[in-house]
């Protein structure tokens, strides 16, 4: 006898609802499949048929199929499994779960190579050590819950400067208060900046799939970008070197001078030692206008043109694919000169005391943590 199955009706708000469940790409797969049985049921397909295009099986069809007619949309949803209640865990062994999170694993698993806690890895040490039967699953769902995550890790720095709060009060006081008369740049240089064309053509965005690039490049060369930015007006003076020694931030020095004659220059940059070479401090003495002002050892996020250095790599270079050192430095060039065009400044919000405070607050803490 013929496997015949009567046409399912499905009315038209239910069709437009099941055709986006069905091309949805971030949905799971089980719910587009049920939304494709549905569909296909409603063209007069019978149940081999739609079991051959879906790829499953004739029942899965005969269910889904029926779950709709009988309950439509909400009959597509997933009810309850039978099962025991979830265990719940005592606030004794949440806590002994959170202690153990929060403590480096014991010397044993340290000397195997293992450096931070996985689920897993915890479950099966509490279960063994501790007499505490819990799943992985209930591990990663308390960690969610308390915001913990062993697998990850951030960097940090302290500043050990010893000129610590007068050089954040004399950079940041330029920026709140500069002096009348004068012009205030921040100077840094980005190096090794990498001229890399892609082994193949880089993929555009497409609905749901971001753009995408390959990992294979060849490497062209580099070069070190070197940028003052005006505080006052987001104006960028550039210059683009093969090295980043004395003598190129003596000539870059000279064009930022250059292109503010006449007038008081301020110029922020860190502590590089090429920036107090006895060269440079030379010529600083025959050009009493321009002043050099220092940040703070370890402290480079002090420096406003690092904003910029964020922009223009996000924007134009990381991305990009280039044929050569000059291909990369005709990109930065166009960049800076449209960036030019329409400057925009960036605005320094915080006092100096609160940074100050905010930096003790932060060692305070670090060595709270350390000593437990």
């Amino acid at each position: 006898m013929p496997n015949r199955m009567r046409i399912l009706t499905v009315a038209d708000a239910d069709r437009a609802r099941l055709d986006r469940m069905a091309r949805d790409r971030g949905a799971p797969a089980r719910v587009a499949e049920r939304a494709r049985i549905v569909l296909l049921s409603a063209e007069g397909l019978t149940g081999p048929q739609i079991a051959e295009r879906v790829g499953c099986s004739e029942p899965t069809v005969v269910k889904w199929r029926r779950q709709y007619a009988g309950a439509g949309l909400a009959g597509l949803e997933d009810v309850p499994r039978p099962g025991g209640p979830r265990r719940v865990l005592t606030d004794a062994v949440i806590s002994e779960i959170l202690s153990a999170t929060v403590t480096p694993p014991p010397e044993a698993l340290r000397a195997a190579g293992v450096t931070h806690w996985s689920s897993r890895r915890l479950a099966e040490w509490l279960g063994r050590t501790r007499k505490i039967e819990v799943s992985h699953d209930s591990i990663s769902r308390l960690w969610r819950r308390f915001c913990l995550a062993p697998h990850r890790t951030e960097g940090f720095k302290f500043s050990t400067d010893p000129q610590l709060e007068a050089k954040v009060r004399d950079v940041v006081g330029l920026y709140l208060q500069p002096p009348e008369n004068a012009v205030v740049v921040c100077v840094d240089e980005k190096s090794q900046c990498q001229a890399l064309e892609r082994a193949q053509p880089i993929l555009p965005m497409r609905p749901g799939i971001p753009e995408r690039q390959t990992h294979d490049y060849a490497r062209h060369g580099v070069t070190c970008l070197f940028a003052a930015l005006n505080t006052a007006t987001g104006q960028v003076t550039d210059a683009c070197y093969p090295r980043h020694r004395h003598q190129e931030f003596l000539r870059f020095l000279k064009k930022t001078a250059a292109a503010y004659p006449g007038t008081e220059l301020h110029v922020i940059c860190d502590n590089y030692a090429t920036h107090k070479h006895a060269q440079i401090r030379a010529w600083l003495a025959k050009n009493p206008r321009v002043t050099l002002h220092f940040t703070p050892t370890g402290c480079s996020w002090i420096n406003l043109v690092e904003c910029f250095f964020s922009v223009i790599t996000r924007q134009a270079i990381r991305r990009g694919s280039f044929t050569s050192v000059k291909d990369l430095t005709s990109t930065i060039g166009a960049f800076i000169d449209s960036w030019n065009d329409h400057p925009v400044p960036f605005t320094w919000t915080k006092e100096p005391d609160e940074i100050l405070a905010s930096i003790k607050r932060a060692k305070t803490k670090a060595n709270v943590l350390t000593k437990h």
